[in-house]
């Protein structure tokens, strides 16, 4: 199994800083809630490390050109199936059976909102971002408009979990590296 650093070389080889950015947040998402599972942190890690690499350059071929590029690399079949899976109903037929796979589903497009309502508050942080802000910027259909709704909900009933729980849990795994985000910094006008 290749390690950390070898898999964020393989990401950002293949990413710009807009995805890489993303799979640092959707990594750190995965450890959390490893962590709260009682799972492994390193492995769920890297699948939310991994998740998205074939997206910037292959977009077409999402998931499908991941799956190609980890098999080349070494990655197991249990570890390219949870890749796969975050793709369910989307681009791909893989549906979310383990408990790795259903946290990857919930928290890859919640992640992205999150951070999206952090960049809206004066302080752009997560350290005093609230459930409820969220709440309410998900009942938003126009803001951040590329976080599926229904892949969250979705998401939080495979994990037998209410939305706010989810929601709450992203933004605690997030806070730890806001400013690796882009967050934290204050706007001033």
């Amino acid at each position: 199994m290749p390690t950390r650093e070898e898999a964020f070389a393989l990401l950002s080889a293949y990413n710009g800083d807009a995805l890489v950015t993303h799979g640092l947040a959707v990594e750190a998402a995965m450890r959390h809630f490893a962590t709260l599972f009682g799972e492994d942190p390193e492995y769920w890690g890297m699948v939310g490390l991994l998740h998205d690499l074939d997206y910037e350059q292959f977009p077409e071929q999402h998931c499908y050109k991941t799956q190609e590029i980890l098999r080349e690399k070494g990655y197991e079949e249990a570890f390219i199936r949870a890749v796969m899976s975050h793709g369910w109903g989307l681009c791909t037929d893989v549906e979310p059976l383990s408990k790795l796979e259903k946290t990857l589903y919930g928290v890859d497009e919640l992640t992205g909102l999150v951070i999206a309502c952090a960049l809206v508050r004066p302080s752009r942080s997560l350290q005093d971002l609230e459930v409820k802000s969220v709440k309410k910027k998900f009942k938003q259909a126009s803001f951040a408009a590329g976080a599926n709704r229904e892949v969250i909900q979705k998401g939080a009933a495979m994990l037998d979990m209410e939305l706010d729980m989810l929601i709450h849990e992203v933004i605690v795994a997030l806070r730890p590296i806001e400013a690796r985000l882009g967050l934290g910094q204050p706007s001033y006008m």
